[in-house]
């Protein structure tokens, strides 16, 4: 492991003046330890930012809710108003990693994590993301777990978060400090697609610090879920997941949001599925049609092809048991 040196701020302005010096921001340490040991990623200072008061899970009586980017992935989705009121979110998190991470991983260490593609994590292999200008391996390798949406000719690996796919689906925001102050930034702006700049995975800028994930209000009453599909059903990332937000009255969806996971360098946001279902009646010929167009603009390779009607049936599947018709 790469030589480093650690500090603890005592606050948020000491924690900025830290990272702007190029220290890497560390909480619960699930990712980046991990990526510091295989030689990925080898920060020459790391700043300690757990005692920042930054743990907070505020839910509004309009429904808004500001989950602190400290608070850990156990903790909220333990939190009774967060399964109450947004299930997706609950789900997401409790479908992710194992007890023993969640209790020590963050909520904005999880939308900060990087992609578990294999090429990326082997230092002997090209990887963009990891060196850019050296290549894509995936491309032409073994690409089963890779993605079929939003990739470029330089990068096809998966977003790994399950709680980002619910944060897209309920158009979140996450808000960051820097040097030029506070800014908010709409959940599908935050991550970035691969394009030409695969190592480049997020819009921070130098030394900004996330403090919060905020989820605005939604009209009741509101329905969600998650579904993760997977190789096996302990600790494993998905190949495809769904989640869904509906807002159903007098029988009629007024509100559909809609999001994928496994199948995109980003959690994937299905707006054809969404249009689909809006102003339409529950049913289990609508769930089948907008499932059928889950995929459109999708580019499998040699090994995920199978990804294409898998995302189909999981997006279905997800509607029927959140639409209530399952």
């Amino acid at each position: 492991m790469h030589a480093f040196t650690i500090t603890t701020p005592a606050d948020i302005p000491q924690a900025l003046s830290a990272g702007q010096g190029g220290g890497r921001y560390i909480a619960g340490g699930t990712t980046l330890v991990d990526l510091m040991r295989v030689s990925v990623e080898h920060p020459d200072v790391l700043v300690d930012i757990k005692a920042l008061p930054l743990r907070d899970i505020a839910v509004s009586p309009d429904g808004s809710v500001r989950l602190g980017a400290l608070a850990t992935m156990a903790q909220v989705a333990a939190h009774p108003e967060i399964r109450s009121r947004y299930r997706v979110v609950s789900e997401a998190l409790e479908l992710s990693a194992s007890p023993q991470l969640r209790n020590m991983a963050t909520i904005g260490g999880n939308i900060m994590q990087r992609t578990r593609c294999t090429y990326f994590r082997d230092v002997s292999a090209d990887c963009n993301k990891r060196e850019p200008g050296s290549g894509c391996a995936a491309i032409g390798g073994f690409n089963r777990l890779s993605a079929i949406l939003g990739t470029s000719e330089h990068c096809v690996a998966t977003h790994p978060s399950d709680v980002a796919v619910a944060f897209a689906a309920l158009e979140a925001a996450v808000r960051v400090t820097g040097p030029e102050g506070t800014r908010v930034i709409p959940f599908a702006d935050f991550l970035l697609l691969p394009g030409d700049t695969p190592d480049r995975e997020q819009t921070l800028r130098p030394g900004e610090l996330i403090t919060a994930v905020e989820i605005p209000a939604h009209p009741t009453p509101l329905v969600s879920g998650y579904l993760k599909v997977r190789d096996r059903q302990s600790y494993e990332f998905a190949l495809t997941s769904a989640a869904v937000v509906l807002h159903i009255s007098d029988g009629v969806i007024r509100m559909a949001r809609v999001a994928a996971g496994g199948v995109g360098t980003v959690p994937w946001q299905l707006g054809a599925v969404e249009q689909r279902l809006l102003g339409q009646r529950p049913s289990e010929s609508l769930w089948a049609e907008a499932a059928a167009i889950a995929s459109e603009g999708a580019k499998p390779l040699a090994d995920n092809t199978f990804k294409l009607e898998l995302l189909a049936r999981t997006i279905e599947r997800q509607l029927r048991i959140v639409g209530g018709l399952s």
